[in-house]
């Protein structure tokens, strides 16, 4: 069995400014020519389909457009899981007849249980959920709602209850949606993804995955953050940030025999590159640095400019030359900034979670009890399903 492994579509998705739909569709027109000429028997996207909750009506047409041509057209089967990103509610409207065409998208914890039946494999579909969604689930009594608050301690249940469905007679394939750390990514400087915890969602180690003999991961960006080499990132398959500017994007294929699961890495090369420079105002002007790049729209750009610009309006002034420059941000010298009171900026990366607990630790000089952790991680849940509808 061959499987084309992806994740981290963020359809919708805007970069500065720039809708990216026209550089996610030209990834998908290559992702799926390489599930062609591959001959999968399936394709694998381990969550955040949408960039939101909500999407807007130019995504969701979209990603139909993408799922009914692998699905239909080229009668690829899909076994797919909604993410944090993804309103799971609205993704998961019409599955069981989308099951009939083989398009495997499952958005509850209930259906993580009921793996998918191939001849050589059970495929397993574990969407993102907080631990909150887990104690309802299992209704879990009051005295023993400690031993399940953070994901970690979910997952070991979860892991158990699917591992008591395995066939012994075929290998066991795991698609979700998770923070995973291991000895592989122990050193390596994540995505802003990585930090996104709600509800006690910080990570999960990958000692809790061992029974499976792949897991197809989503969530972080960059293949070069999987834990293990059958414990995969496929990342996504547009750049999204400057973090993820210089790595490579593309697609994992995965070989699955009776005895063993290979794995190999094909890279897709953007239509449209997201290039980061980093100079002084002057030499980003001058013709004989500029003009080595693609210009005119070929291309975004992410500027920062060394030291000071003697202009009023720098930013108008790359734009006219570069295009399309999605952020411009300035590097001063440390001299210009004496005697300035600067506010301190929120890194986008913070939960709601973390947010919460500092203004509270500010206020009150004391740090939050577990239980009003539980009930503001509770809140905070109930009030994003209430804006999903």
């Amino acid at each position: 069995m061959k499987l084309l492994h992806t994740a981290d579509w963020h359809i919708g998705k805007e970069l500065g400014g720039f809708s990216l739909l026209s550089e996610q569709e030209a990834a998908f027109k290559k992702m799926l020519d390489i599930a062609i000429a591959e001959k999968v028997d399936g394709v694998i996207i381990a969550g955040d389909l949408y960039d939101r909750a909500i999407a807007s009506t130019q995504a969701v047409t979209a990603l139909e457009r993408m799922l009914k041509e692998m699905n239909l057209t080229h009668h690829l089967p899909i076994y797919a899981v909604s993410g944090n990103h993804d309103g799971a509610t609205r993704l998961g409207a019409g599955h069981e007849w989308r099951e009939q065409t083989e398009l495997f998208l499952n958005t509850t914890l209930a259906g993580a249980f009921k793996p998918v039946e191939t001849p050589e494999a059970q495929i397993y579909l574990l969407p993102f959920i907080e631990p909150t969604t887990a104690r309802v689930y299992y209704q879990i009594p009051e005295d023993e709602l400690a031993a399940y608050q953070s994901i970690e301690q979910v997952m070991s249940r979860i892991v158990q209850d699917m591992v008591a469905t395995f066939d012994p007679q075929k290998q066991h394939i795991l698609v979700t949606h998770y923070y995973v750390t291991g000895a592989g990514n122990a050193d390596y400087e994540f995505t802003s993804e990585t930090n996104s915890r709600v509800g006690g969602l910080k990570g999960i180690t990958a000692d809790q995955f061992s029974a499976f003999d792949y897991v197809a991961l989503g969530h972080l960006h960059l293949r070069e953050a999987s834990p293990t080499t059958t414990i995969q990132y496929a990342g996504s398959p547009v750049k999204f940030n400057t973090k993820e500017a210089q790595t490579e994007k593309g697609v994992f294929i995965v070989d699955i025999t009776s005895d063993a699961v290979h794995t190999t890495w094909y890279p897709i090369t953007p239509t449209k590159d997201l290039i980061v420079l980093s100079a002084p105002f002057e030499t980003l002007i001058n013709p004989e640095f500029y003009q080595q790049y693609a210009r005119n729209h070929a291309n975004f750009f992410s500027i920062r400019i060394q030291g000071v610009a003697h202009t009023t309006n720098a930013r108008a002034t790359l734009v006219d030359i570069y295009g399309d420059v999605v952020e411009v941000q300035y590097d001063l010298p440390a001299l210009t900034m004496v005697d300035q009171v600067i506010p301190e900026v929120v890194a986008d990366d913070v939960s709601d979670d973390d947010l919460i607990a500092t203004f509270y630790q500010e206020v009150t000089q004391e740090s939050l009890t577990a239980a009003q952790e539980r009930v503001i991680a509770d809140t905070l849940v109930q009030l994003r399903q209430q804006e999903e509808g």
